[in-house]
């Protein structure tokens, strides 16, 4: 694969449809409040607030009457497009969403995916990934594993305990972050052979996976920590607070 040019724009792409049934909470949990203000205001803003995002595309539910009520930084595009069952089918329609849009150019732009409930994310791991992203094969944020890993075995019976089948040799193992960086056109026709094929899609890094790239793995923080429990609301503040204060 060649270099691509370092001057291409890049657009961030959040996919926010889901409704986080593991939160415990009827209001979808990227709007649940984090230092008083909503998960997905922090994160739309952090993502708008880097020099080198153009503008940015958020996948919302068609019912979604929460989105317009945030305080959302309008300087740069902020484009709303209908989300989808899955979250691939969500940021496939994100992507679709830049067809048309004035200076996108979908030989040579490229796309950041976020989670909607990442609000943490560093500067210097968003610097650090476009510097090391050097090829068509795109890149992600990641973490070494560092803990044992074990397999379940598989459950019988939705009340039965969890119990170890086998311990999982680590070496290798990293955890996917986001964001994850890729040239739009080449996201765009993985994601659309993966869906039309039935592939299993957890991630961006996994459509290009099976579409034979090898997304290049960033080591990024800890702290960009993705809030899926009630327990990581109170953490993340902890992170976004120390965040701020570096930032001043």
């Amino acid at each position: 694969m060649s270099e691509h040019n370092k001057n291409h724009t890049i657009w961030a792409i959040v996919p926010a449809a889901g409704i986080g049934k593991r939160m415990q909470s009827t209001l979808p949990k990227q709007y649940l409040l984090l230092n008083e203000i909503p998960i997905l205001a922090h994160t739309v803003n952090r993502l708008l607030a880097f020099d080198c995002i153009t503008g940015l595309v958020i996948a919302l539910q068609p019912d979604d009457l929460i989105w317009d009520s945030l305080n959302i930084d309008k300087r740069k595009p902020v484009i709303r497009v209908a989300g989808g069952r899955e979250r691939c089918d969500s940021v496939l329609n994100a992507l679709r969403g830049l067809t048309g849009q004035a200076g996108f150019n979908p030989d040579t732009d490229w796309v950041m995916v976020h989670d909607a409930v990442r609000p943490c994310l560093r500067a210097q791991d968003i610097s650090r990934l476009i510097t090391e992203v050097k090829t068509d094969d795109g890149g992600l944020l990641a973490l070494p594993v560092r803990d044992t890993m074990k397999r379940q075995h598989v459950k019988q019976t939705e009340n039965s305990c969890s119990r170890v089948a086998t311990t999982v040799d680590r070496e290798g193992l990293w955890h996917a972050l986001t964001p994850q960086y890729f040239p739009w056109k080449q996201l765009k026709q993985s994601l659309d052979t993966a869906i039309l094929h039935g592939y299993a899609v957890t991630d961006e890094s996994s459509a290009m996976e099976q579409a034979g790239y090898s997304p290049r793995l960033v080591c990024g923080h800890e702290d960009n920590i993705k809030i899926t429990r009630p327990d990581d609301l109170e953490l993340a503040g902890l992170y976004l607070s120390h965040i701020t204060e570096r930032s001043r």
